[in-house]
């Protein structure tokens, strides 16, 4: 079994390969360098420019720095939370189903943490909800 792994590796790296042409391009090398570090950073600053006016609607439909600034982080853990969370959740089944068989501890360890992420996935999806509906609906 080892060695089919192995030849089959092997053969896998032998079609991947494939050739390299050398030139002498180096003045079109050095231009497309500089052009792909302008829009690089032209890339980098729309994006920046982006976040703040996002923030800045955030600020503006809150009243407040403060509450605008809070609902603009609870915007940004509820959608880092959803990825975070599947892999999370991926990992204890791992624990709870494949490591679990035969250890029971490992299989209670598993169930235990694929709940805590269960929990906090659904409090980092409901908590901009809740903000909103206090500071918006009760403040006025």
């Amino acid at each position: 079994m080892k060695k089919i792994g192995i030849l089959l590796a092997i053969m896998l790296c032998i079609v991947s390969g494939s050739t390299v042409l050398a030139t002498n391009v180096k003045t079109t090398q050095n231009n497309n360098q500089v052009q792909t570090h302008s829009e690089t950073v032209n890339q980098l600053v729309e994006m920046k420019d982006n976040e703040k006016k996002t923030l800045e609607d955030y600020i503006a439909s809150y009243g407040s720095e403060t509450y605008g600034f809070t609902a603009y982080i609870l915007n940004k853990v509820q959608i880092c939370s959803i990825p975070l969370c599947f892999v999370g959740i991926a990992i204890s089944a791992i624990y709870q189903y494949v490591l679990g068989i035969r250890k029971l501890d490992t299989r209670d360890k598993g169930f235990a943490i694929m709940i805590s992420i269960i929990t906090i996935f659904i409090i980092a999806q409901v908590l901009p909800l809740i903000f909103a509906i206090v500071v918006k609906g009760w403040r006025g």
